[in-house]
């Protein structure tokens, strides 16, 4: 795949357009092809035995690897700055993945508290039968991630902003702590994506993202990717990876590179959307209160400031009469989905504590911020002031 000058940094915008292409074209393409073949030839069998031998570089087999996943692969490496990437399934194939490459039996997890509902689930009741055990904290404060620390902690795990409470992690202070410990760092970054924030600039070991969401950003397709700090990490995860077979299809592949290509651009119409709804929503006297990292309010609004390129294009929100107020505001929307998932084009409004986060329990759900008002909304790239008005009338159903 074709490299860049290290000298000559290339911006945002033109790393996801121009990142992953291939050395040469076949016949002049200018899209990477779909290389929809299950396994390739080699020239000599000398070469097949090095092939798997680890001594050449050529395919072997598309559970492996595969050219346009791998394409994909370098194209969100590029834009996270890191050393290595694997393309997975699903965004749950890419944090299982992660787990279970890094994690023994007898290890221990500092988690957020505030997770994407099934990787807490996956913590908190599906490890433990291998022996790993998790911590869950608001880990935007370090002293409670630092008092969690164990003997055994070999992985601190943070999403930053939450889901769906848009909390920040301060990563910096986060990967300090890591190092004194001895502890790796791996980070979901997929509300933010690599456009606003790179999380191994500031100290993590891996980063995982579900490609569905804003890097895909159409609603059409499922992918998870995760990023490594060191060849030797990637090696590590790779392996699981292919063993388990976690790895992505290469029409997927084809079809999220596509949608890579034009993250810059979307991230910054939806994110210009969302810092003007959540101006309107502060002010909506049906809307109690409002959490989003541009707001001067929010209590991690520097952090932001410093951690991030942007505020992101994601709002969480609690409206009045709660539960009711919540359900009423859901089935009034008319231009706005109501669906789950997220960093599309168009814009999407859940309810978390009835939808997504609704396997976990009720108490430590209200414990982590996802209480029965809370309302998610993904912003799209819609016209600012058609969305307002749907929220509007449906803001004023609540009786």
């Amino acid at each position: 795949m074709k490299k860049n000058d290290p000298a000559a940094p290339l911006g945002k915008g033109t790393q996801a357009i121009h990142e992953g292409r291939l050395p040469e074209s076949l016949y002049g393409e200018v899209s990477v092809p779909i290389f929809q073949s299950s396994t390739f030839k080699f020239p000599s069998a000398q070469e097949g035995a090095a092939r798997f031998a680890g001594e050449s570089p050529g395919f072997i087999y598309s559970r492996l690897e595969n050219p346009t996943v791998k394409a994909l692969e370098e194209n969100v490496n590029a834009m996270e700055k890191g050393a290595g990437a694997m393309a997975t399934s699903t965004g749950m194939a890419a944090i299982t993945t992660t787990l279970l490459a890094l994690l023994n039996r007898g290890d221990h997890v500092v988690s957020t508290d505030s997770l994407y509902g099934s990787t807490r689930v996956v913590l908190e009741n599906e490890m433990p039968r291998f022996g790993i055990d998790s911590t869950f904290v608001d880990t935007s404060k370090p002293e409670k991630v630092q008092k969690a620390l164990k003997p055994n902690t070999h992985l601190i795990y943070v999403e930053t902003p939450t889901n769906p409470t848009m909390i920040l992690t301060d990563l910096r202070k986060t990967a300090s702590l890591a190092q004194e410990h001895g502890t790796l760092l791996a980070v979901d970054n997929t509300f933010a994506s690599p456009c606003l924030q790179r999380p191994l600039e500031h100290g993590a070991h891996i980063v995982v993202h579900s490609l569905t969401k804003f890097i895909n950003g159409h609603s059409d397709v499922v992918g998870g990717m995760i990023v490594t700090a060191t060849e030797e990490l990637l090696t590590q995860i790779k392996r699981i990876g292919s063993l388990f077979g976690s790895t992505m299809d290469p029409h997927q592949a084809w079809l999220i590179l596509r949608g890579a290509r034009t993250l810059p651009l979307r991230m910054e119409k939806a994110q210009d959307n969302a810092m003007k709804l959540a101006a309107f929503l502060q002010s909506h006297p049906k809307v109690d209160w409002v959490r989003y990292p541009g707001l001067p309010d929010h209590p991690q609004h520097e952090l932001a400031k410093r951690q991030m390129d942007g505020f992101g294009a994601m709002i969480c929100f609690g409206v009045q009469k709660g539960l009711r107020g919540a359900t009423e505001v859901m089935d009034s929307v008319r231009l706005i989905t109501l669906a789950v998932s997220l960093g599309g084009v168009d814009s999407l409004i859940e309810h978390p504590a009835s939808m997504t986060h609704a396997s976990i329990p009720p108490k430590e759900r209200h414990a982590a911020g996802i209480v029965e008002e809370l309302l998610r909304l993904s912003v799209g790239c819609e016209d600012f002031k058609d969305l307002r008005d749907d929220l509007d009338q449906a803001l004023e159903k609540i009786s």
